[in-house]
């Protein structure tokens, strides 16, 4: 926790200085600088900090020892002083230049929670936090007035900088070269029309001075020689006007080509050093076919020479016999969110135990497999409830698609579209919808819930390590859609929402919305009778130009209130392999811990993906992992794929060293087995059942639904260039509705008053249980709000 103890500067009040720093938020550049206290819980105490904003970016430094001693008769009891940086980044003292940065966060994607009169919480989604903490209302309200703006215009520089480079990739050099060359020309022609005026009226004037010298007529004369002298003025200027002109242009233009010159520079490099990578790899496959068996030890390699392969076709094997016995090397720390480690915050020394040990898992009775317990089967059979209702036993279950209209042949490269935007957010590349499949973010955080009878098996379970078990199968079963579904959902706009009411035949309803834009954020709340569970997803993703990227950032809960049990997770990468060449497959992988809290407090679950690599003998795909109770004893083992199914198994007993513990397990039983999509969903974007419906037109929802997009709804009916039209317009519109609250924001600091920032309208901030972060929680109204059809306060988005 931080703490900001404002204090006035030379004699000033300590309001005084607030006041000046709400003056700076106001000015084009804000910029702050101050000491703070911040705690540790390493250190049991608080030290000093220096934090820094400026330039769009709050950065935190550690002092070094001695360092702050004499800080400009600062004290060490952590008295802050706020001043403005005038000329550029001068060091107050030589204390300040001994600073050691600790971490920053930009703010063109940070969230910026006001928690109470005098806390506020800085965060950039997930990777660095700041808590801090003002002496007063006031001091807190100018430091987050500040930090809105600033926001703001490094948003706005952001996109002005990325409109250049667009700018400047797609424009065709030919046609800028003729069109600068014709502007160049027509200046060069009135250079000589200049030139030939001045020659002219020189000539006239000195003949008219020569005419002077005869001493006749002397008052006529003078006459004439002042209008030749001012015709030669005119041409003159003329001629000097001209020669600006055109070296104005010509300055311009060459600023503008040496710009594109380098932009296609960085472009060639990256195109080499992908094509070495792509010669690297044909050159390891061609070695690997001449093998007799693979290179078992390479598969722990994380060289990304091993990275990029066509990825095996479905229906792989899962959990053989030989698959069935695993080592998993699992921390040996216990997993503690608080509101450090949770969020990744700034302090030092927050990484945590990187020891781990090694379990090695042995099953027994293989020959006598308990396949009893299967709650899914593995076939394109429709979705149907898991949970009976004896109030809706008489209501007949509404008829649903069970298909989207074909997906239409529009051929476009892809490399040609995305090759400018190496090094950019996945959210901010400007892609047409042809790389996209007809439904939102919203819409496919909701296919989470696909296997939702994973979770009402859960709830029955009375042993909490069995019902984490099924937990975790629920985590992986999220994942099945990704093998075959490589299209990109549509961004969602900030305010839209999406609501799936399945309680008639599935027994669960859910409301997602769109709770922050800059970073792109989504909370969803989904309940039903047996469990209730929530999430705040927000990513990091950047496109490397071999393949992209995607690191979840946000958590992920589920609530038994029968047993009061809680588990909260967050998500694995995924990677999107093949973009330059081959076809574009998916993969995930990373280590996942699920840990209970409540009433299951102590008891996680270590899960591993494994990453997808030609070099092992391991099953692809492949999922493990063990289920530990609160003495950290291994109580269920996990086993499986996650493209097709998740067996658990309990542990009947333990032998060998505590260093290296061997588990022996019972027979294994499915947790979740994966439902065949129909054959000819190739030609429908690879849809699930599930997906199809996602998007089916209906009555009295939200007008900010998700299923009310425009380009969405063109894009699903076939008609992708009025769709690209629609999402242009939807994109503009929105940066229009944002343009608006920045200038009312700036008002209002310049006038001296608050300004409130966007809120979301089913979700609140609110301090997680626990910690002292702030995360969206379900406010309850929605579902009131749609049998009232009440939606006075949903924005126009579209």
């Amino acid at each position: 926790m931080s703490e900001v103890v404002p204090t006035g500067k030379a004699g000033l009040p300590a309001a005084n200085a607030a006041t000046a720093s709400g003056t700076i938020a106001a000015q084009s550049e804000p910029d702050m600088k101050g000491w703070l206290l911040k705690w540790t819980n390493y250190l049991k105490g608080y030290q000093k900090r220096w934090f820094v904003l400026s330039k769009g970016v709050l950065s935190y430094y550690r002092a070094e020892h001695g360092a702050g001693a004499n800080a400009g008769g600062r004290s060490a009891g952590g008295k802050l002083s706020i001043r403005r940086r005038r000329k550029g980044p001068r060091a107050e003292n030589q204390a300040e230049m001994t600073h050691t940065c600790r971490g920053t966060i930009s703010l063109h994607g940070a969230l910026i929670h006001t928690v109470d009169s005098c806390t506020f919480v800085i965060s950039n989604g997930g990777t660095q936090t700041f808590h801090i903490k003002a002496a007063n209302e006031v001091e807190r309200q100018s430091w987050v007035t500040a930090l809105e703006l600033a926001k703001a215009k490094a948003i706005r520089a952001m996109e002005s900088d990325e409109e250049e480079e667009d700018t400047a990739a797609n424009t065709i050099p030919s046609e800028e070269l003729n069109l600068v060359v014709r502007e160049l020309t027509v200046r060069l022609e009135n250079l000589k029309t200049c030139y030939d005026l001045i020659t002219k009226h020189g000539a006239a004037l000195q003949r008219a001075l020569s005419e002077l010298e005869s001493g006749e007529d002397l008052a006529n004369k003078t006459k004439i020689v002042s209008e030749r002298a001012t015709l030669f003025r005119i041409s003159s200027n003329a001629m000097i006007n001209a020669c600006s002109d055109y070296l104005q242009t010509a300055q311009t233009q060459g600023h503008k080509w040496s710009k594109m010159l380098q932009h296609e520079r960085d472009q060639k490099l990256h195109l080499e050093e992908m094509v070495e990578q792509l010669a690297r790899q044909h050159s390891h496959l061609e070695q690997a076919a001449h093998r007799h068996r693979p290179n078992a030890a390479a598969s722990a390699s994380d060289d990304e020479d091993n990275e990029f392969y066509d990825a095996q076709e479905e229906g792989g094997s899962v959990a053989s016999q030989e698959d069935s016995s695993f080592i998993l090397k699992i921390p040996v720390a216990h997993h503690r969110r608080n509101s450090n480690d949770a969020t990744g915050s700034s302090s030092e020394g927050e990484e945590g135990n990187s020891e781990t040990q090694q379990v090695l898992v042995v099953t027994d009775n293989l020959d006598n497999m308990d396949m009893t317990d299967r709650i899914s089967v593995n076939s394109s059979q429709a979705l149907t409830p898991t949970l009976s209702n004896n109030n809706q036993s008489t209501k007949v279950a509404r008829r649903r698609r069970t298909r989207v209209p074909d997906k239409p042949n529009y051929p476009l490269n892809l490399w040609s579209i995305i090759k400018n935007c190496i090094g950019k957010d996945l959210s901010k590349i400007p892609m047409p919808v042809n790389f996209n499949e007809p439904l939102s973010m919203l819409q496919r955080l909701t296919e989470d819930f696909e296997y939702s009878e994973i979770l009402d098996k859960a709830a029955q379970c009375k042993d909490t390590c069995e019902q984490l078990a099924y937990v975790t199968a629920f985590t992986v079963s999220s994942y099945s859609t990704t093998s075959n579904r490589t299209g990109k959902p549509f961004n969602p706009l900030l305010g839209e929402t999406y609501e799936c009411d399945r309680t008639d035949d599935l027994g669960w309803r859910c409301i997602n919305e769109q709770v922050s834009h800059h970073p792109p954020m989504a909370a969803q709340y989904c309940e039903s009778r047996g469990w209730r569970c929530w999430q705040e997803f927000t990513m990091t993703s950047k496109f490397r130009g071999k393949y992209i990227q995607i690191v979840p950032l946000g958590y992920a809960h589920v609530e038994f209130p029968a047993t009061g049990n809680k588990f909260t997770w967050r998500k694995v990468t995924t990677t999107v392999h093949n973009i330059i060449v081959g076809k574009l497959w998916v993969d995930n992988h990373g280590d996942m811990e699920i840990y209970g809290e409540k009433s299951a407090k102590g008891v996680k679950c270590h899960l591993k993906y494994l990453p997808y690599s030609y070099f092992t003998r391991d099953t692809q795909r492949r999922v493990k992992g063990v289920v530990m109770d609160n003495s950290n004893q291994v109580k269920w083992v996990i086993n499986g794929t996650w493209d097709s199914k998740i067996e658990i198994a309990p542990v009947t007993s333990t032998s060998g060293s505590a260093e290296n513990p061997v588990y022996k397990t019972g027979n294994y039983k499915t947790a979740w087995s994966r439902r065949l999509p129909p054959t000819d969903c190739d030609k429908y974007y690879n849809f699930t059942l599930l997906a199809c419906q996602l998007n089916e037109p209906e009555p009295n929802v939200a007008p900010t639904d998700s299923r009310l997009r425009p380009d969405q709804r063109l894009m699903e009916d076939g008609k992708w260039n009025e769709s690209n039209g629609e999402k242009l317009r939807l994109e503009e519109k929105q940066r229009a509705r944002r343009r608006e609250r920045e200038a009312e924001a700036e008002k209002a600091a310049a006038e001296g008053r608050p300004y409130p920032p966007y809120e979301p309208i089913w979700f609140s901030k609110q301090q997680d249980e626990g910690t002292d972060s702030l995360v969206h929680v379900f406010k309850g109204t929605y579902w009131d709000a749609k049998a009232k059809q009440e939606w006075s306060k949903c924005p126009d988005i579209f």
